[in-house]
């Protein structure tokens, strides 16, 4: 079983290079099981690839297993995730030796916009220098987990 371990920013101020310089990805992301108390399942359509995925407990470090999927076995599981649903457009921009996933939120969570960077391990995660144009962290924010808004299908309030 694999390790997710990663570190999630608001951001107020796109730096402008990066809509013009990346492609960005449509992603449609579904949960079949959302509770942040348990395992999460979710399937994900990014561009023209298709995945499930399983996450564990946790924020900053988690198990999570993904397996890809073909276009007829997302559209089978897809029904299932009817009110906890997302969809986002992602850039992945190269930083370091690491990739800044960069999420505008669409649909009832416009407006929204998330960095989230991947590490190798936890000591590695606090050693970044963080981009300028990072805002907040929200590892922590349960609040800010992509199934805790694909349930609530509202931005959370700034506290």
């Amino acid at each position: 079983m694999g390790k997710e371990i990663e570190r999630k920013f608001l951001v107020s101020t796109i730096p402008p290079d990066i809509i013009d310089q990346f492609q960005a990805l449509l992603v449609h992301q579904g949960y079949i099981s959302s509770d942040p108390a348990e395992q999460q399942v979710r399937v994900r359509s990014k561009g023209v690839d298709f995945f499930l995925t399983v996450k564990g407990k946790g924020q900053l470090e988690r198990d999570e297993v993904e397996i890809k999927l073909s276009a007829e076995q997302f559209d089978a599981l897809w029904p299932l995730t009817e009110g906890r649903r997302i969809e986002k457009k992602r850039y992945e921009i190269p930083y370091q030796e690491h990739t800044i996933e960069l999420d505008l939120f669409e649909g009832a969570l416009s407006g929204l916009v998330v960095a989230e960077v991947e590490f190798a391990s936890v000591e590695e995660s606090q050693t970044l220098l963080l981009p300028d144009w990072f805002g907040k962290e929200v590892t922590e924010d349960a609040r800010y987990t992509n199934s805790q808004m694909a349930s609530s299908q509202k931005i959370p309030e700034q506290q």
